[in-house]
């Protein structure tokens, strides 16, 4: 029985191993010649071997498929956001949140990157590996209990099939981004208007085409239109926020993606100029507007619930009113 070889990592190893199980069938006995027969036909044994590892493929013996694919992340993400609360839920629409992709030059030769300079836009194939239920579904499949319905954050959190929407809570989690490339340096890309959490495990780059990756009369459902459900009316700062923010720079500085405070904070802006709260928190506040009866009284407030942004490990602490805007109160470094 043939087996795919499956990619092996040291616990030492700062890079993961992705391994999705499956196995090949028997190659079928026809293809196997007897000694005598052997010297002169080597050529066409080998092609019937070849022929027949194919059938045997095209053709499981079982309905489940356990097939083995090594696949090794071959980079890796330093983004500025630092937790998944508050990475953009699509890319582009953020279109000053960076990300430099770093590869592993044990895998992947600098040179692999010529040409990659040319192209304004790439394809990153990458990992969930933030999902919660990652443990459960590779080493437990059968108890992972996938849902065939997600809560969908356009829809105020109905329900739709897993397949018409891009949760990342998926049979494989895989996940597929476009982002704009800056710049490209020895082992590493610049990227901006990325939708990536820091620490991803990435798959693939390829470049982006827009003469075939275009799709000039594609058609979406309604619901995935409806932008106004997820925009805000307005994002303030406080009085005090760009000095709090410039007390806090020194430390982050160099390790930045960004040049300037003042960048930075066209960046949290960018960011919270779409409600960024999940289902559940959008709900509890319409709730109690509901109870209150009275939305004037909590609009004065300017909402009584603090929220919290993690952009290169500073917390920006945010209110949102329940008329969508968003006043920015202060940051300061998250806690460890």
């Amino acid at each position: 029985m043939l087996m795919a070889l499956m990619a092996s990592s040291t616990e030492s190893s700062k890079w993961p191993t992705l391994s999705i199980t499956l196995t090949f069938a028997t190659i079928s006995a026809s293809a196997v010649m007897t000694g005598k027969y052997f010297i002169g036909y080597a050529v066409d044994l080998h092609r019937c071997i070849r022929l027949d590892l194919r059938k045997a493929m095209l053709q499981p013996k079982t309905d489940k498929l356990e097939t083995t694919y090594p696949m090794t992340p071959i980079a890796i993400i330093q983004s500025c956001f630092s937790t998944r609360n508050g990475t953009p839920r699509q890319p582009l629409i953020v279109p000053l949140a960076r990300a430099r992709l770093t590869f592993d030059t044990a895998l992947v030769p600098p040179a692999s990157l010529e040409g990659l300079e040319e192209y304004s836009h790439c394809w990153i194939i990458y990992v969930f590996h933030l999902n919660t239920d990652l443990d459960k579904l590779w080493k437990n499949p059968s108890r992972s209990k996938l849902k065939a319905k997600v809560r969908v954050p356009r829809l105020k959190g109905e329900k739709m099939g897993l397949f018409a929407t891009r949760s990342p809570h998926r049979p494989c989690p895989i996940g597929l981004t476009v982002a704009k490339v800056e710049s490209v340096r020895g082992n590493s890309i610049l990227l901006s208007g990325v939708d990536l959490v820091d620490g991803t495990p990435v798959l693939d780059v390829k470049p982006y085409l827009p003469y075939c990756d275009s799709i000039e009369g594609a058609t979406v459902p309604h619901w995935v239109k409806m932008d106004d459900l997820l925009t805000v009316a307005s994002v303030e700062f406080s009085d005090d926020f760009l000095a709090s923010l410039t007390d806090c720079w020194p430390a982050i500085d160099k390790k930045s993606l960004y040049t300037s405070p003042e960048e930075f904070q066209i960046l949290i802006k960018q960011v919270l100029s779409w409600d960024i709260r999940s289902v559940s928190q959008r709900t509890q506040v319409e709730e109690k507007c509901e109870k209150t009866k009275n939305e004037q009284v909590f609009n004065n407030k300017g909402g009584d619930i603090i929220y919290h942004l993690n952009l290169e490990g500073l917390d920006v602490a945010y209110r949102i009113t329940s008329n969508s805007n968003v006043l920015v109160e202060n940051v300061s470094f998250s806690p460890r």
